[in-house]
This record gives structure tokens, sequence and C-alpha cells, in this order.
């Protein structure tokens, strides 16, 4: 049983995601984007390349300048989202992250380096990155 966050939450939930096609449904399928993500005080990166989840793994902060954009929420946000996935198999409308982006301010997206060509590659990819953390539904997750 994988806790979520951790590296190796992450790391089943990009195997369910590599070995099932039907959930390379975002952008025609291909993806090529580096994201870092913040869950409350810990910080991943996640790479997309094509058709697949090329690499995730536990980063600092530090290291999220080489990302394409950052996904930040609080650890009570993440969490309530994948209990939703875990619930409901995908993300229930108001649990997206495409709706929770909308839903906040500020928006749950920004650029490391302020730069809105590569933050726009959320807006581009957030539908890959959706289907990624729907794959967790299939993944035994504790908190």
């Amino acid at each position: 049983m994988a806790v979520f966050p951790s590296e190796q939450w992450f790391r089943e939930v990009r195997e369910v995601y590599n070995s099932d096609t039907s959930l390379h449904s975002g952008g025609g399928g291909a993806c090529d984007s580096k994201a870092g993500l913040g869950i409350g005080d810990k910080y991943y990166k996640i790479e997309f390349a094509g058709l697949e989840c090329a690499n995730v793994g536990v980063c600092s902060e530090s290291d999220l300048s080489e990302a394409d954009f950052i996904i930040e929420m609080p650890m009570d946000a993440w969490v309530t989202m994948i209990k939703d996935v875990q619930g409901n198999g995908k993300a229930s409308s108001n649990q997206t992250l495409n709706s929770l982006d909308l839903d906040h301010e500020d928006g749950i997206a920004r650029s490391p380096i302020d730069d809105q060509y590569r933050q726009d590659l959320f807006y581009r990819y957030n539908q890959n990155f959706q289907d990624f953390f729907n794959a967790s539904s299939r993944v035994t997750t504790t908190f």
C-alpha cells in the first residue's frame, strides 16, 4: 500500500498510467512537458514524453526551476482530489486540475521563472496530468 505523497506512490501510478493506453486521452495523447508538484512542503517532478510518463521523483524546491510549470496546492486539497479519484475512478468535475485551477483566485499552476509560455503548457497538457492522477484510482493509497 503506497502512501500519498511519496515517490513510491508516484511510481506505482506511473506504472498504471504507462501500461493502459486508454488513459492517454489528453491532447491527442501526446505530451512533452516537465512539471513540478508542490504538495504541502514536499516537492516532486514529473516528466511526460510523447505517450508516456517518462519520469517521476522527489526533488527540492530549487530543482523546480527546470519545470515548465509547477502545480501547487495545500496538502488537504491534494488529499481531497486523490480521495475523489479513488472513490469515483476519476476526478469528479469539481476536483479536476482544471476546475481547481479556475476555483483558486491565483490558480494552482505557475511558472517557476515567470515565463508565461512555459506556464501555458499547463493549460495545453492539464488533461494528460489529470489522466495520470486518475490512474491513481487503481493504486491502493493511504494518507
